[in-house]
């Protein structure tokens, strides 16, 4: 029996849909699936789960934090990179903030004298670099002290307000202000002058837009102690690694709080540092949870 042209045309892509929905919706994920089962795969197709004493406790793929009950950070246990989404595999992303970004939005201070949060307010990423330096270094037992940073832990940066040359600087100030301290939150601001005028500190909701923006270095050293992946987070924020000088940064720390010589705790950071891929490419990372498992198992903490 022959069909006409037109019904013949709609069997065929009637056909072509059950064939393409065989293959493609029924062989091709199965195969994928079955494959995924051979063993030293699994654990790959699986999340790359860790398991500790019958349990998961995370993945070898995701970073996690180390922290108590009042988030604070363990002192028994070696800490992640920072994650700008706390961590969460469905909030992965960055800042996306740039390294031109180094004024604070300041919080209301009546909402702050309340106990309330002003969503309105928000940290530069100098201000949120300067601030981990500070408290990764108080907490290892070093200097936190960074370029661009006041000793309070935030962005050390003026705004210099006055006759702009055509060169864009302003050899004479009349007024100067440090935007990232504000009044009521420090008692005097991270340098007293500039250029011979008095420095003031930042007031909520005036707009300094029209100053001339100077960051100041300061005398903090060109190679701070606290290195780079300690007060910046990952692309992703769920970076599972750490360098081995922020391991390294660490081991004192550990080591005390768990009773142990140092040198032990660095002979298990060792024995967790990955080299370059291929002897050539990236550099050497240290995967946190793994190496804190380690340590479990070797130093019990007390």
């Amino acid at each position: 029996m022959r069909f006409p042209a037109w019904l013949r045309v709609h069997l065929a892509a009637v056909r072509a849909l059950l064939v393409l929905t065989a293959v493609l919706g029924v062989a091709y994920p199965l195969a994928v699936f079955a494959a995924g089962r051979l063993p030293g795969l699994d654990g790959h197709a699986d999340g790359s789960l860790v398991t500790s004493s019958g349990r998961t406790v995370g993945s070898e793929l995701i970073g996690q934090s180390f922290t108590g009950a009042d988030g604070e950070p363990l002192g028994r246990y070696f800490q992640s990179r920072p994650s700008a989404g706390d961590y969460d595999p469905a909030a992965s992303g960055a800042s996306n903030l740039g390294p031109e970004d180094v004024v604070d939005t300041l919080p209301d201070p009546a909402l702050a004298a309340a106990g309330e949060e002003d969503e309105n307010a928000a940290q530069s990423l100098l201000t949120q670099v300067c601030e981990r330096s500070k408290a990764v270094g108080e907490f290892n037992g070093v200097s936190g002290a960074r370029p661009f940073c006041t000793p309070g832990g935030a962005g050390a940066v003026l705004a210099v307000f006055g006759h702009r040359t055509p060169d864009g600087t302003v050899p004479h100030p009349t007024r100067v202000v440090s935007v990232n301290e504000a009044q009521g939150a420090v008692k005097a601001p991270f340098v007293a002058s500039y250029k011979g005028v008095k420095v003031d500190l930042a007031r909520f909701g005036e707009d300094y837009a029209k100053g001339l923006i100077v960051p100041v270095r300061g005398d903090a050293p060109a190679d701070p102690a606290v290195p780079p992946d300690a007060v910046t987070a990952s692309g992703s924020g769920l970076d599972p690694h750490i360098s081995p000088a922020y391991a390294d940064l660490q081991v004192t720390r550990v080591a005390e709080t768990r009773g142990v010589p140092a040198a032990r705790v660095e002979r298990l950071v060792q024995q967790n540092t990955t080299g370059r891929a291929l002897g050539f490419m990236g550099e050497p990372t240290v995967n946190v949870l793994k190496l804190n498992l380690a340590l479990d198992r070797a130093y019990p903490s007390r």
